[in-house]
């Protein structure tokens, strides 16, 4: 569907949401976004909701400056998908036992693993040169130097909230593996040092609103924190490689024989360096995909609801984005409140899952409807294939 145009104060904000859906205060932070010298231009995902400093669901363009609490605080949270060559009836009856198998693999929560995993012994992973990348720890933020040994540690584990490890069926009836992590707590403790540096600077004490300061190029601040950025870009995509190769590995151990294909993986609260409009801009997708032409994406919606693969369209005006899921309707704290442990084993019914009242705040009616998210975007992105999830992992 075509999208929606409402003005803002130096660059229209435009909306593949209804705005009259969208909160009051997200609102404000968007029209907050426009009002900043840099911001190039303002894109709106169907699944926008209000957030810290900038909305999730937001994508800004900005020129020789980036915000990093428009990045948010888990720096290249994605997600990772796999399409096996298993067909449903070759799962195993037993699918408590296969969630088990891999609750036991991949340390979820606040848990990480007993020691560092070697990537030499995970099958299948695509990234290379492992020393390279840890030896850029060094470079980083000092204040995050004493957390070397836990993110060792942390390099191959799931973490909370959201976060997911899914054996999925698409319509066709074949297994795929799907996860939803990032940079763990060296990628949140990075972005926090950073947010605070940003508040303090000069240039930022007449915004809008403070906690979507900048840096600017040219400047030291801004060389530390693409520095640190990049490298914690990376951490995520390394983390979801190594869990996603455990995951397969578990998988061909539970039904010996498994083949593995297709690889998806995209990245959605990160920074890139792209060209609009005959311009170099900064583009901040926090929750958002990129969407480029013919670029593979996922779109996930909650516990219950499945997941989509899609293919982008590029379009310019979303500068090539997507929305990164079906985006919260209702906070942690109301969900906790308004649902019980019932309504969970209700409405995740079919899926082998926690059914507790600690991830009640997950519950498939806190989020917004998938399937409307997807038909809000459909001059973004095309579908390639629908999941529907059959065991869930979380934390």
């Amino acid at each position: 569907m075509p999208h929606t145009e409402v003005p803002g104060e130096r660059v229209p904000i435009r909306m593949w949401a209804d705005p009259d859906t969208v909160e009051p205060a997200a609102m404000e932070q968007l029209r907050n976004v426009t009002r900043m010298p840099w911001t190039h231009g303002l894109a709106v995902m169907p699944d926008v909701h209000y957030g810290k400093g900038a909305t999730v669901g937001s994508v800004i363009a900005m020129r020789d400056a980036v915000s990093p609490a428009a990045v948010g605080v888990d720096i290249g949270c994605g997600m990772t998908a796999v399409r096996t060559d298993l067909t449903a009836e070759r799962l195993p009856d037993d699918l408590g036992r296969l969630r088990s198998a891999l609750e036991a693999t991949i340390p979820v929560g606040f848990h990480f693993h007993d020691e560092a995993i070697d990537p030499a012994t995970v099958p299948g992973l695509r990234s290379g040169d492992w020393d390279g990348f840890w030896r850029g720890f060094d470079d980083l933020a000092e204040a995050v130097h004493p957390r070397r040994e836990r993110a060792l540690r942390q390099m191959g584990t799931l973490g909370g909230g959201n976060h997911f490890l899914e054996v999925c069926l698409d319509d066709d009836g074949m297994v795929w593996l799907v996860l939803h992590s990032g940079s763990r707590n060296i990628g949140k403790e990075l972005a926090e040092h950073h947010i605070g540096r940003a508040r303090d600077l000069p240039h930022n004490r007449d915004l809008p609103d403070r906690d979507l300061a900048v840096f600017l190029s040219g400047t030291p601040e801004m060389d530390a924190y693409r520095r640190d950025l990049f490298w914690a870009q990376d951490y995520a995509r390394r983390n979801r490689d190594v869990m996603m190769g455990l995951a397969c590995r578990t998988l061909e151990r539970e039904v010996p024989g498994t083949g593995f294909g297709q690889w998806i993986s995209c990245h959605h609260n990160y920074v890139a360096e792209e060209r609009y409009d005959g311009v170099d801009v900064l583009v901040t997708r926090k929750g958002a995909i990129r969407a480029g032409s013919g670029e593979y994406g996922i779109i996930p919606g909650s516990m219950a609801t499945g997941t989509y693969v899609v293919k982008g369209l590029g379009n310019p005006e979303s500068f090539n984005s997507a929305s990164h899921g079906a985006g919260r309707r209702m906070s942690r704290n109301k969900a906790r409140k308004t649902f019980t442990r019932e309504d969970l084993v209700e409405q995740t019914r079919g899926v082998e899952c926690r059914k507790d009242l600690g991830v009640v705040d997950e519950i498939p009616a806190a989020y917004k409807d998938l399937e409307s998210v997807i038909e809000a975007q459909t001059d973004l992105v095309q579908v390639v294939a629908h999941l529907r999830q059959v065991v869930c992992v979380k934390g």
